[in-house]
């Protein structure tokens, strides 16, 4: 059988508009390693480090979802080409701040600016659902291939950024990834084939949190993305704690580049069964796998043999995250695609802020080996909010076709 990611790529456009897209999205996964680099070598202190990032994290989740809304009804070249200018001015902001020590208070207004970066994954993956809206197969296999993308990027993301801060200057990794988001929303958004039509200013399509099924789907997001957060935090303070701070990286990295192979492999085969069913299936895997990391930890008191069960653990996160965002691109009203996705990837951003915040506290609290418990408690979580509204969805389908009582049948 042909391989499916070369049929995919079969479209004319289609690979120009996935280079330039990779070349945005990397700087996804450098810019707030770079920040707090960068901010605590030149001011002495991670506390106003994180601060300002997690500064920055809250007001993408606020702005990120009207910038999509914009992109639905202006269209993405006319929407993401000034959004980026905004977003790479407040990076360049940042950097000369820093690296003038200005007053503390420059660096969060600096980095607010950064929250009008578009979610540029979201825009591919609406110019796939664009392209191959009558072929749910290679849909399938757009969308494992762009959840692996994400897991490359924020796999290679922090390694390039920690490298060029510490190589070169504190602000080599913020001023390379401005760069790079720029060059790549430029080439992404030159590629007017393939991008949907704008929707205009309509009133018939109702927000996408008002579609059926949307906003239990988001709080699962939101479970899912404090599995990310507290793993970061927690794996960080556990080699730290074995005395090798420095492996805490490509130990993480490992976990990515699992996820990264699984959700290529996952795209290789077609989707079977309803989406819902697949989605429950991929979340108990996860829920399963995720306790992994505990036992390792635990058990064995090794790096390595964490690394190994952050490797497996990994593999379950893609195949859940494709079959999420088929989701929620099947639940997101017509002309409101990209604020759907935006959505999702806003829940997963408020998840991992919740996570890293459990985590440090577990951490600091009962200690990193316990703390571990954190991430596989939020993955059962997340199977356990949509097991119980696929029961609930169940039960009231089944309400719906059961025949009235005779009495009732009277009455009516």
């Amino acid at each position: 059988m042909a391989n499916p990611y070369t049929r995919l790529f079969e479209t004319p456009a289609t690979r120009a508009f996935t280079l330039g897209n990779l070349v945005a999205r990397l700087p996804m996964g450098m810019f707030g390693v770079s920040a707090i680099i960068m901010i605590a070598d030149r001011y002495g202190s991670y506390a106003l480090a994180g601060a300002v990032t997690a500064t920055g994290l809250a007001a993408t989740a606020v702005v990120a979802p009207y910038t999509a809304r914009l992109v639905d009804r202006y269209g993405q070249a006319r929407t993401a080409r000034p959004a980026t200018a905004i977003a790479v001015l407040g990076s360049l902001l940042l950097a000369l701040c820093v690296h003038l020590q200005a007053p503390s208070w420059t660096l969060f207004a600096a980095y607010a600016l950064t929250a009008t970066t578009p979610n540029t994954g979201g825009m591919s993956r609406a110019r796939w659902q664009h392209l191959y809206r009558g072929d749910p197969a290679r849909l399938h296999t757009a969308n494992s291939f762009e959840q692996a993308a994400d897991e490359l990027c924020f796999m290679l993301g922090p390694v390039v950024a920690a490298l060029l801060c510490t190589a070169l200057f504190p602000e080599a990794g913020t001023l390379t990834g401005a760069v790079l988001l720029l060059l790549g929303v430029l080439v992404f958004t030159a590629q007017r084939g393939t991008e949907p039509p704008p929707q205009g200013r309509t009133t018939k399509s109702r927000s996408p949190i008002a579609a059926p099924g949307m906003l239990p789907l988001l709080t699962v997001f939101l479970a899912t993305g404090a599995v990310f957060g507290s793993m970061e935090v927690v794996t960080v303070a556990y080699a730290d704690s074995l005395g090798h701070a420095a492996a805490a990286g490509p130990v993480l990295a490992l976990q990515a580049a699992g996820s990264c192979a699984a959700g290529l492999l996952y795209g290789m085969r077609g989707p079977s069964g309803p989406a819902p069913r697949r989605f429950l299936l991929c979340l108990a895997a996860m829920a399963a796998l995720m306790t992994l990391p505990l036992l390792a930890a635990g058990l064995t008191g090794s790096l390595s043999v964490l690394a190994g069960a952050l490797l497996v653990a990994g593999m379950a996160t893609a195949p859940t995250m494709v079959t999420g965002m088929g989701l929620v691109q099947a639940r997101t009203p017509e002309g409101r695609l990209n604020e759907g996705m935006t959505l999702a990837v806003t829940g997963l951003l408020g998840g991992i802020a919740c996570g890293s915040a459990l985590g440090g506290w577990t951490v600091e609290h009962l200690g990193p080996v316990t703390a571990y418990a954190v991430p596989a408690t939020a993955a059962a979580a997340a199977l356990a909010l949509f097991s119980t509204v696929t029961v609930y969805a169940r039960s009231t389908r089944r309400r719906r076709r059961a025949p009235l009582p005779a009495a009732r049948q009277a009455v009516r």
